[in-house]
Order: structure tokens, then sequence, then C-alpha cells
């Protein structure tokens, strides 16, 4: 077969974790043709987040500290290395890429001031430093292999820097030009995800998450018989495991169910992720580097429904609030639901689920906790005052929990027996949402009951068993 493997940052904390991740790209390489996306060393995205904030203040003492603690980071995971050619050929590109990176981040320091594009040069240097350190832990095993920065790869992307979208078909084409080539004559291609560059040449990442999307464009490019996404999970649980600890892994489990599950913050695979495999029908396996004897998860476009099985998982969305626009000259008008939204894309916040009343006189809207209190602001300034609109009230301690599940379309009772097990708890939910769909159901519920609620329906609907 031709598998598309992406590690992703636990699967590469340090050097060890590292040589773990080129162990497994050995083994499967003898059978196969692999192809392999790297995302940056465990937390390093976040390390290089924080360092551009401080070159934004000019925080020249501190960016020093960070920028040392990180060098040193990157240049231990290189002691693993066997040979020491390679020990020192990766300190050199290491060093080298780490000068550019400070150049980068004393003059913006200088500058008080990191604009957008400058921002996503210092993101992308996360994965390019994995690759190296990728690159040369593979040629320690023994296996041939040839490093790529995510352009040079094929990926061309918008302008839209922070959260770029890559050109397709574009990408595509040069993705086979340059990729095709290397597979033909056994050599198995690192790849950094998550960062592109536009058609002018200027670097660009796909947002939290890119390293998915780019493994996926890369697959449906290719053709590729599977994309393998190595982490530091078993695969899709039915609820989060730390919560609720008889939590299942989900054998197999459709497109449509992932992007419900991911899009609830499901830790498998990013919902823009699932777009490229889909249209090609390439399936996915959530795999866990550490245990890579389990099967995982299996994503395809086919549903697999076992007798009984209504519901697959439960997830649990934490730090959302609840807002509620009522009044009675709501009733009947036209536009007032376009006005609140539009009110709120305006203010850059993004609702996560509604609920109107059939009497239209309330309309409850989830949004992030962070932007709770901007997006009541808005409204009251937008909506109070002129007739339509008498009240907009909020709840800042919410979450909300989603039921997902293919079998839960056209199977009665599903919803009675979801509350009813949140019923016998004592515990009241504050809203509803269902799409037409069927594939989900989501509640809100206060934040304090949710853990307690989220256990009750889990073993009512027995997905523990």
């Amino acid at each position: 077969m031709r598998i598309v493997m992406k590690f992703g940052g636990s699967s590469l904390a340090d050097g060890n974790r590292i040589l773990r991740c080129c162990n497994i790209v050995k083994r499967y390489r003898q059978d196969h043709d692999i192809l392999v996306v790297v995302s940056a060393m465990g937390d390093v995205t976040d390390k290089l987040i924080e360092l551009a904030e401080l070159a934004k203040n000019g925080n020249g003492e501190e960016l020093t500290k960070r920028m040392e603690a990180l060098k040193t980071q990157h240049l231990e995971a290189t002691t693993v290395l066997a040979k020491e050619e390679l020990r020192e050929a990766a300190r050199r590109e290491l060093g080298k890429l780490l000068a550019e990176l400070e150049k980068v981040l004393t003059a913006s320091a200088l500058l008080k001031e990191v604009t957008p594009r400058t921002r996503d040069r210092i993101l992308s240097y996360g994965e390019r430093l994995s690759s190296i350190l990728f690159e040369h832990a593979l040629k320690d095993a023994g296996v041939k292999c040839v490093r790529l920065q995510g352009w040079e790869a094929g990926v061309i992307t918008d302008e839209s820097f922070g959260e770029a979208t890559p050109l397709f078909e574009a990408s595509k084409s040069r993705i086979r030009g340059k990729l095709n080539p290397l597979l033909e004559q056994k050599i198995v291609p690192v790849v950094t995800g998550f960062i592109g560059a536009t058609q002018n040449g200027e670097i660009t990442t796909l947002g939290r998450g890119g390293s998915d999307l780019t493994a996926t464009l890369i697959a449906a490019a290719l053709k590729a018989d599977e994309v393998w996404l190595w982490s530091d999970v078993d695969g899709i649980m039915t609820a989060d495991p730390k919560l609720i600890p008889n939590a299942k892994t989900i054998p197999q489990i459709s497109y449509a169910e992932a992007l419900e599950m991911t899009a609830l913050g499901a830790k498998a695979i990013h919902p823009r992720a699932i777009e490229p495999v889909a249209e090609e029908g390439i399936p996915v396996r959530v795999k866990n580097t550490f245990a890579d004897e389990k099967p995982g998860t299996l994503i395809t476009s086919t549903t697999q429904l076992k007798v009984g099985e209504v519901v697959k998982a439960l997830a649990l969305v934490r730090d959302v609030g609840l807002i509620t626009v009522s009044g009675a000259g709501m009733v009947g008008k036209l536009g007032t639901a376009a006005k609140i939204f539009d009110v709120l894309a305006k203010s850059g916040v993004n609702i996560l689920m509604i609920s109107q009343s059939i009497s239209e006189s309330n309309i409850s809207i989830v949004v992030r906790r962070n932007l709770l209190h901007k997006a009541v602001t808005a409204l009251e300034l937008a909506l109070l005052g002129k007739g339509v609109v008498s009240e907009v009230q909020y709840e800042d301690d919410i979450s909300v929990i989603a039921a997902v599940g293919a079998g839960m379309k056209g199977t009665p009772g599903v919803a009675a027996k979801i509350f009813g097990a949140v019923a016998k708890r004592g515990i009241n939910i504050r809203m509803i949402a269902q799409g037409s769909s069927e594939l989900s159901i989501s509640f809100a519920l206060k934040e304090r009951d949710a853990v307690e609620a989220l256990r009750a329906i889990h073993d009512e609907l027995g997905l523990g068993n």
C-alpha cells in the first residue's frame, strides 16, 4: 500500500520518541510505500507563539532566555543518534535554522511589531526544526529519505496568514510532480506539516491541526491507500478517558461522525482535514505511537452500525457561555435572527450552537467563554432600545454535551434515554439543539453538573461495555 503517516507533537516530544517513530516507519516500509508528515516537537508551537508575543512587547531579556531553552531542547534530541556524522550534521542544520529564527525575533523585538506574515514565519520553525531531527534519525536507522518543507512538497495556499487555505488543485498537481518520483525510487519523503507558501513564496501556516490537513491533502493528491495519524491516543474514544475511566476505543467511524466528534474537540483529526480524503474515499487510521500494535480507529466513507448501537460517542465542550436574546417584539419580525448573527460576526464571535423557540420570542446561543462578554456587549449596543429585543441575558458557567452516532437517525427514544439519564441525577438542561441529519444531539447545562451528566449518559447507553 501507499501510506501517508503523520506524527503529532506528542509522538515527537524528544529524541527517544522520534527514534520510536522512525522505527515504525522502517518496519512498515518493508512492505509499503511510506510518506511522512511531521508536526513540531511537543509543545514547541506554543513556545513559538510565546516568543512572538515577547518580541511584540520588546522583551529582549526574556526572549533570549526562552530562545536558549528552545535551542537546548532541539540539540539534546540529537544525542540519541548513533552515528556521529549524522549527529554533527543535524546539529549544524539545527544551529543554522535556530540562528535564522533568532534574527527574525530580534528584528521584531526592535520594531515591537509582529505582523501576521511575520508570525507565520516564526511559527513555521517548529516543523522545520523537527523535520531535521526526523530526517537524520531515519538515516540513522538506515532508511533512505529526503526532507522537504511544505511548500517544497507542493503545498500552495492563499494569503490568509495564520489560517491559510490550500489551493487544492494547484497543490495537488505540484505534490504529484514532486513526490511521486521520490516514492517510485523507494525514498521516504519527510514533509513538514502545518506550513505552506503563497504563490509568491511567502510562508503561511494552516492553523491549528494543520499537519493533519497537510497529510490528507498529500494523500488525496497521490491517491494514497490510507492515512495514518499517529498520536498519544488509541483512537477516537467513546468519551474522554480522563473523565470516563471505562471509555472504549471506537473501531470504525464514518467521515460524517468523525467530523461531528472532532468539531466538538475530540482528539483525533482536525475537521478541515477530513474533506480531502472524504472526496477521494481514502480511509484514515488514528493510531497510538506508544501502542502501535493496537488497531486504533478506522475512519471511512461508510457507516458501520452494530445491532443496538445508536450513539457511538459523547463529547464534552467546556469553557462556553450561553446568551439568550428575548423580546415580544421578536415574534413575527423578519430578519431578527439575521441581525443577531450579523452583530456577532462583525464582532469576531463564532457561534457554536443555536436554539430558537417556536414562539420566536427568544433565541439562545452558545459561544466561547472568552468571547462571551464581548458578544453580550455588542448585542446590547446593537439591539436594546430598538423596540424588538427587550433583554439580553447570559450565563458564564455553562458546558455542552453532545451525543454522536449515525444510528440515531430514525431511531425513536434516543433523546428520552439521554435526557432520562440526566434527569435521574437531578440535573437541569438549559438548552437543546439537534440538526435534521439526526447525527448528533447537543445540550447545554451548568458546568458543575457536566461530568456527572456525561458519566450518567455513558452508563445508560452502555458505551463502556
